[in-house]
């Protein structure tokens, strides 16, 4: 079921200007001269035989030796896999030197060294296939602009303002959460975002049963009436097994993220899971059985099963003590966070580019990627959660929460969160009584 907030506002600005306009054109035709001397020298000066009307409704000659205006041809392209500007502009028939020129062209010309798939180019070319101008589109919201300026180019960015329209969706799960999404009317992208809002209390690959169902209050985007995008999930709740939780949308000058109506971030301190896994294919079990060697040897972490080349994240904010390689675990991070955690990442098919000795990582970041080195046999994330050098299992050790709202935001965060969990307790109060008044089959 679909229902919209806020309607999106049309405005009718009164045509004021346009009518006074017409007044005075009208009152100039209907202007009438009484003296009669200049149609008198009107008439002495038209050939005999043609009105003077006709002279004056009569084509002005042209001036000779006035150049004709120039000639401007506007093109459309789209970026395809494997181009790159040196590429479009050969397949335009522009010379290279143009392209120099907007490369060379400060602040934005560096920009253009990187294009992507499915982003927009328009050239605009004089008569001689000369770049006049170049537009360069990310998306629907933003272009980069160079207009020749002598024998350069000056760049500038423009931005556009969507209209943000407050919508709300609810679904059932009968199958997946993403094949109820998309009966829902979602794309897999806005799925996935409300999916990383709840990570920290459920599992979406292990914990999903059939009748779970989410509620959410999020933002559509448009621009010139022309649906563009989903901007920010700005309030949800997400049932799981019987146990709800909801979440809200909450920044100021130095927070932002989601955080539950009493202002306890959603958010822990580590990521139960560091990586997109498909399945578990070895739990923590201090007593199981090797595959490869047939005898027992404790596995202190957990086999997350996920394709060659899956992004791995830190599972918090910490510093890398270790990232090399050794027989057993192949290519494999170590991590340390504070005084007291410890996670290792194992059998990484390679590094991320700025992971080494002593860097700083964020949570979420990308450390490397699934691979199966060392003594593994078949692609897999191996991770390991030690506390006080002790290991836990990291779907059941207690994580700590991250920091809270506090309490000098609080009278800011309330002002802005509780209506937005007044409007999604609305909707869900009512989505609750049209199932219920429905007839039974």
């Amino acid at each position: 079921m679909d229902s919209r907030a806020f309607p999106r506002k049309h405005f009718v600005l009164a045509g004021l200007l346009g009518l006074g306009l017409c007044s005075f054109v009208l009152a100039d035709l209907l202007y009438i001269e009484d003296s009669s001397e200049p149609a008198e020298e009107t008439a002495a000066l038209a050939p005999p035989g043609i009105a003077p009307r006709a002279i004056a409704d009569a084509p002005l000659p042209e001036i000779a030796g006035e150049p004709p205006a120039p000639q401007h041809t506007v093109t459309h392209r789209q970026v395809a896999p494997g181009d790159n500007l040196a590429v479009i502009f050969r397949r335009q028939g522009i010379a290279a030197a143009e392209l120099h020129r907007v490369l060379a062209s400060k602040p934005l010309g560096p920009r253009l060294r990187r294009i992507y798939p499915g982003h927009d180019l328009t050239f605009t070319l004089g008569e001689d296939n000369s770049l006049l101008k170049l537009e360069y589109s990310p998306g629907p919201l933003q272009t980069l602009a160079f207009e020749r300026a002598g024998d350069g180019f000056v760049g500038r960015e423009v931005t556009q303002e969507p209209e943000r329209v407050v919508a709300y969706k609810h679904a059932t799960i009968d199958h997946s959460l993403f094949v109820s999404s998309q009966r829902a009317g979602f794309d897999d992208s806005l799925t996935m975002r409300l999916a990383q809002i709840f990570q920290w209390d459920i599992d979406f690959v292990l914990d999903i049963r059939r009748g779970d169902e989410f509620y959410v209050l999020y933002e559509e985007l448009y621009l010139n009436d022309k649906f563009i995008g989903y901007g920010d999930i700005l309030a949800a709740e997400f049932t799981n097994q019987g146990d709800s939780f909801q979440a809200v949308w909450y920044s100021d000058d130095n927070t932002e993220g989601y955080f539950t109506p009493t202002g306890k971030s959603m958010r822990k301190a580590f990521l139960r899971a560091p990586v997109q896994f498909s399945r578990i294919s070895s739990n923590f079990n201090l007593r199981r059985v090797h595959p490869l060697f047939k005898r027992t040897m404790p596995h202190r972490g957990i086999d997350y099963a996920a394709p060659r080349g899956t992004p791995i994240m830190a599972s918090g904010d910490g510093t890398v003590t270790t990232a090399g390689r050794t027989n057993a675990n192949g290519n494999y991070v170590v991590i340390k966070h504070g005084e007291q955690f410890v996670t290792k990442y194992l059998h990484l098919s390679k590094f991320a580019r700025s992971i080494r000795k002593g860097a700083r990582v964020k949570q979420g970041q990308t450390i490397g990627y699934v691979g199966a080195t060392g003594w593994a046999n078949a692609p897999h994330l191996h991770y390991e959660f030690l506390v006080s050098g002790v290991h836990k299992n990291p779907r059941t050790v207690s994580l700590p929460d991250a920091a809270p709202i506090q309490n000098d935001a609080r009278p800011a965060f309330e002002y802005q969160a509780q209506p937005l969990i007044a409007l999604l307790n609305g909707y869900k109060q009512q989505i609750q009584l049209a199932f219920r008044d429905l007839p039974a089959e």
